[in-house]
């Protein structure tokens, strides 16, 4: 039997991408509301998605293989961490779980998923 109160959070890993489908199920099936990391989580049945926004990151990507092309050596340019993070909520899975969530978290959602 479960717990009453619980959660799930995932983290950023390649096992959670390949199997986001069967983990976004899981938690369905067991009332477990979860936070992912990527968008494509909640927009594939998660609750609540929040993390770096995948476009920017490929952007900022861009911008160092230009500057490698143009004779930077790779080892001279700094880590960069995220600047840009996203937040996607889904209502209808939320709804399903019973929960209500306050307007103020809406309000802050980059996405809202009706």
């Amino acid at each position: 039997m479960l717990p009453k109160y619980g959660g799930l959070i995932v983290t950023p890993h390649a096992a959670a991408s390949v199997h986001r489908s069967l983990v976004v199920a899981l938690a369905a099936r067991y009332k477990l509301p979860a936070v992912y990391p990527f968008r494509y989580h909640a927009t594939g049945g998660g609750l609540i998605s929040y993390g770096p926004d995948l476009v920017d990151q490929f952007r900022l990507a861009a911008g160092y293989v230009d500057r490698i092309l143009k004779g930077e050596k790779p080892a001279d340019l700094p880590v960069q961490a995220p600047t840009k993070y996203e937040m996607v909520i889904n209502l209808k899975t939320a709804k399903a779980l019973g929960l209500n969530v306050p307007n103020a978290l809406i309000g802050r959602a980059d996405e809202v998923i009706e």
